[in-house]
């Protein structure tokens, strides 16, 4: 849920003034097949803990959410969606890959 932020101006004494707003459509959610994802295991600036990082997911943010919380779930551990990219804490590549899989996703 972002807010709409207007560009430049704070406040302006013109009564018919318009603001501008940066307005960029939400991508729109690919349907499972033609999604490509990447897996991959992640141990850099995360203090010498292991994670798993799904990269390439095309769509909006809620459906994003959507999927980080089914894997998160699926494996029993933590972790986040956010920025395209969804982080499983622990090292569940292959069962990631797997759960993908299951749900018809391209995997790499």
């Amino acid at each position: 849920m972002s807010k709409k932020q207007p560009i430049g101006v704070v406040y302006s004494t013109n009564p018919d003034f318009q603001y501008q707003y940066d307005d960029q459509p939400e991508a729109v959610t690919l349907e499972p097949g033609r999604q490509r994802l990447r897996v991959s295991l992640d141990r850099h600036h995360r203090g010498g803990k292991t994670v798993t990082l799904v990269d390439g997911f095309v769509g909006t943010d809620a459906d994003l959410q959507s999927l980080g919380k089914t894997l998160k779930a699926r494996c029993g551990v933590g972790g986040s969606a956010k920025d395209g990219q969804i982080i499983i804490q622990g090292d569940f590549v292959d069962r990631v890959k797997s759960l993908l899989k299951e749900m018809g996703m391209g995997v790499k």
